[in-house]
């Protein structure tokens, strides 16, 4: 008898079977994704507070970032902003020396997953180049102004891993916890709403 092939999908709580080695855009829901990020901790729940800052907040984060340095591109980008971590849902937040070390296969995975879910919701499955460029520019300064207020760098080792924000990009935005069923509806609302306008 030849081995068992491992299992390598998962059930969602939508229901769907989502193949985890060749993810279809149809296995794809907004309800999953939102529950997911809005559950897996940033920075691996290293970070002061009561509630554990999400990637669903990053995420809005991220896209509000990118609306401002890039207020030339339309809601199909900030779409694209705020799904930069949509895999997530179903693979977590793994520290870049993590996926470091894992190397390849990880990367492998993320794109496979990625590519469903831009098309699932109507991007390209790969972003033009420019785009990606932008996203994670405002990824970066997500992360500056998340190590600062709640994961205990300084400025300056803010400064040397992730760049020092342009001046005033920052102006009026902190870091927001809250518990997961409210950013869970935050993430999927904003899905909805820039859906709308694409």
């Amino acid at each position: 008898m030849p081995p068992r092939q491992p299992r390598a999908w998962q059930r969602m709580l939508s229901g769907r079977r989502l193949d985890l080695l060749d993810p279809t855009p149809l296995d794809i829901e907004v309800e999953d994704i939102a529950h997911g990020l809005a559950f897996v901790a940033r920075w691996n729940g290293q970070t002061r507070g009561d509630w554990a800052y999400s990637v669903a907040e990053h995420s809005l984060l991220v896209e509000t970032l990118f609306a401002r340095t890039s207020p030339a591109e339309g809601p199909r980008w900030r779409l694209a902003a705020l799904l930069h971590d949509a895999p997530e849902y179903v693979l977590g937040d793994m520290i870049s020396p993590v996926k470091a070390a894992i190397g390849q296969d990880y990367g492998a995975l993320d794109a496979r997953l990625s590519a469903a879910v831009h098309l699932r919701f109507g991007l390209p499955a790969v972003l033009p180049a420019p785009i990606k460029r932008a996203i994670k520019a405002a990824d970066r300064v997500s992360a500056w102004l998340e190590a600062v207020e709640i994961a205990g760098f300084t400025r300056d080792e803010a400064d040397r891993f992730f760049g020092r924000p342009a001046p005033g990009l920052l102006d009026g935005l902190g870091i927001v916890l809250r518990p997961p069923v409210e950013v869970r509806r935050a993430y999927a609302d904003r899905v909805a709403a820039l859906l709308a306008l694409v």
